[in-house]
């Protein structure tokens, strides 16, 4: 089985992104880099509880540059556009993956049927660095509706994992990847036993969305703490003590350095100054359409 490297504790505190995102860091490149990449961060929205209201509730324009965002949804609706003229509404189990690239300018709010009625509210967004040669790519933005992801039924009935991007048993995820990677959206019902094999030399990350669980039968893993396992080693054995949300996260590592400025993750400083500068100058596009 794979050793695990540590299990970091679920945050105490949240912050808000615009007026419709109450976030929780779970894990950031800023302190394991090496063992997170290709990831860069996980912020989790959620789950909260919005009243009905007309209000547009979200975070205005805002850029990218240099890497991706996934963006998963569980509960809630959200509706997106981008200064490329692309967008749309994504619901529950649906998946937004931008491509920033070269630059984008970004907004995203609560759709407005879901504000108008309110109910529960819980989302993913997980960015994904870009390799140098790819940083300054054309943007790109995939739609995967939840229909196109395909469901794996786990061993003996004990759950079932979606197959966002990456192979498991034979069904291939629709997400197209710059880099080598799986991301595996995964519900183990309580009682339910689950084993997972990975690609050696990949880092692994596991976040426990719902639970608790337990893990390689040693490590008892609550909701909301992130699992960071060794590159090399077997199996994965999941043991769910109630049912059990998690996110799978496996990627061939990045072996470049990373410097991020808001929402800026580039190389090196001199290009975090130019993508600041290009966007300031409006080459980002100047509005959202």
């Amino acid at each position: 089985m794979r050793k695990i490297i540590g299990v970091l504790a679920a945050p105490e505190t949240m912050h808000w992104v615009g007026d419709g995102f109450p976030v929780r860091t779970l894990f950031s490149h800023q302190r394991r880099e090496a063992q997170v990449s290709p990831f860069l961060l996980l912020d989790y929205a959620g789950p909260v509880h919005f009243e009905p209201t007309e209000r547009r509730l979200g975070v205005g324009l805002h850029p990218h540059r240099g890497f991706e965002t996934v963006t998963i949804v569980y509960d809630g609706a959200v509706a997106h556009r981008d200064s490329t003229g692309a967008g749309g509404l994504i619901g529950p189990g649906d998946v937004q993956w931008m491509t920033a690239g070269a630059g984008v300018l970004h907004e995203e709010y609560h759709a407005d049927d879901f504000a108008r009625t309110g109910g529960r509210f819980e989302i993913v967004q997980l960015w994904v660095n870009l390799p140098a040669r790819l940083k300054m790519t054309a943007p790109r933005y995939q739609a995967l509706s939840a229909g196109d992801i395909p469901n794996v039924a786990l061993h003996k009935g004990a759950g079932v994992a979606r197959v966002i991007a990456g192979e498991l048993q034979g069904a291939t995820g629709p997400a197209r990847t710059a880099t080598p990677m799986n991301i595996w959206d995964v519900r183990i019902k309580e009682g339910g036993t689950a084993a997972f094999s990975l690609p050696e030399g990949h880092n692994l990350v596991v976040v426990a969305l719902d639970g608790p669980v337990v893990v390689d039968g040693q490590a008892h893993v609550r909701a909301g703490e992130t699992i960071i396992f060794e590159r090399a080693g077997g199996d994965i054995i999941f043991s769910a003590q109630a049912d059990t949300k998690l996110l799978l996260l496996s990627g061939e590592p990045i072996h470049e350095p990373v410097v991020q400025e808001g929402p800026f993750v580039m190389n090196t400083r001199a290009e975090i100054e130019q993508a600041i500068a290009d966007y300031r100058a409006g080459r980002f596009g100047a509005t959202a359409p």
